[in-house]
């Protein structure tokens, strides 16, 4: 071990040693936390809830309580992880300690997580601009904007915590709303924004989606905050004429599920007037063309008065696979989907797997 100036010790790699330190692995944690300013970062930002006296820096008790989630972690008190190896983590403050910081910053929530949003988007700029040509916001434009993909997710609590309630699917937790940033069909995604929510929160609820939206925005380096170049796909929860407005004023690109409106008898009558023609070939998640699967754009069918200017709908109708069961909006044993996009350009095939890759996040 080396000693460094930063908050961690410097390690370094001896094979000679008979001993295993453990959670060393936490090591490359830190180090990119250090590489791109995030712990300096939280260390300014969270300067005015540090104690005169105090021999912890908030920062790096905020770090260390991140790293200990990273490292299997699921409650303040596992930070003892940490504490183990000092010649990893350093000096890590006791759980008391922890405590009263966490009852400080939740006593002043609103400006403490304005200050750790404001550290991780500092972060995430230099992270961006150490990835050069790798980076998510490379060259964007509107061909290839920068992707950002909302969804939510259940996570289920064994106890009577704060705000969870049942779930949809019978179950007892929380239902937070994410936002990611899409690194592509060779990546994963990169987590902006969540708005922690109780278990029986809405699916489609247009002020969570909005909420999370705006931190996510408020993220992107360089003031990525409008114009095509920001692409956000949703699935059918973002399917409400709320928020396509909301989008479409702060001329964002979309990408977003849609329920086709109308009765089913209706919506089956329409969709027959659609010649064969105008049915193009579908693609898999491979890009390669997809046997049984169709899309056309039949935004002329269903268009309504309060539909934002721009807006396309584009329909896919294909055969379900092997041991799929038929859903009751499905037609002549083929399943149908729909979004709606304001993109203008691309092939419909390309705009519709554009739309599906959301998934892989």
């Amino acid at each position: 071990m080396k000693k460094t100036t930063g908050p961690y010790p410097a390690s370094t790699v001896d094979g000679a040693g008979s001993s295993v330190v453990p959670h060393a692995g936490g090591t490359v944690l830190l180090r990119t936390a250090q590489a791109v300013g995030l712990t300096s970062a939280l260390s300014a930002a969270l300067t005015p809830w540090r104690k005169p006296l105090a021999r912890h820096d908030p920062g790096k008790i905020v770090a260390d309580l991140a790293v200990s989630l990273a490292i299997g972690g699921d409650c303040l008190a596992d930070l003892a992880q940490l504490r183990a190896a000092p010649e990893v983590f350093g000096l890590v403050a006791s759980d008391p300690t922890v405590s009263r910081l966490i009852d400080a910053l939740a006593a002043d929530a609103p400006a403490a997580l304005a200050a750790i949003a404001t550290a991780r988007a500092t972060a995430r700029e230099r992270a961006w601009l150490l990835a050069g040509e790798h980076a998510p916001d490379h060259a964007a434009n509107a061909a290839r904007p920068v992707v950002i993909d909302v969804d939510a997710t259940l996570v289920g609590a064994h106890s009577e915590k704060e705000s969870a309630a049942p779930t949809f699917k019978r179950g007892f937790g929380f239902h937070p709303l994410w936002a990611f940033v899409d690194h592509g069909v060779e990546g994963t995604g990169e987590p902006l924004a969540f708005v922690l929510r109780p278990g029986n929160a809405g699916s489609n609820t247009v002020v969570d989606h909005i909420a999370v939206l705006r931190a996510a925005l408020a993220q992107l380096p360089g003031g990525h905050t409008r114009g095509r170049k920001v692409l956000v796909r949703v699935d059918g929860a973002g399917g409400t004429h709320e928020l396509l407005a909301w989008l479409t004023r702060r001329r964002l690109s979309y990408s977003v599920g849609f329920s086709l409106p109308g009765d089913l008898a209706s919506i089956q009558a329409k969709l027959a007037t659609i010649p064969d023609q105008l049915w193009e070939p579908a693609y898999d998640a491979d890009g390669q063309l997809r046997p049984g699967a169709w899309v056309a754009e039949v935004t002329g069918l269903f268009t309504q008065d309060t539909w934002p200017a721009g807006i396309r709908l584009i329909v896919r109708k294909e055969r379900p696979h092997p041991g799929a069961q038929l859903r009751i909006t499905d037609i002549d044993g083929l399943r149908v989907t729909a979004f709606v996009t304001n993109t203008t350009k691309g092939q419909l095939a390309d705009l519709e797997l554009r739309h599906r890759r959301r998934a892989v996040t």
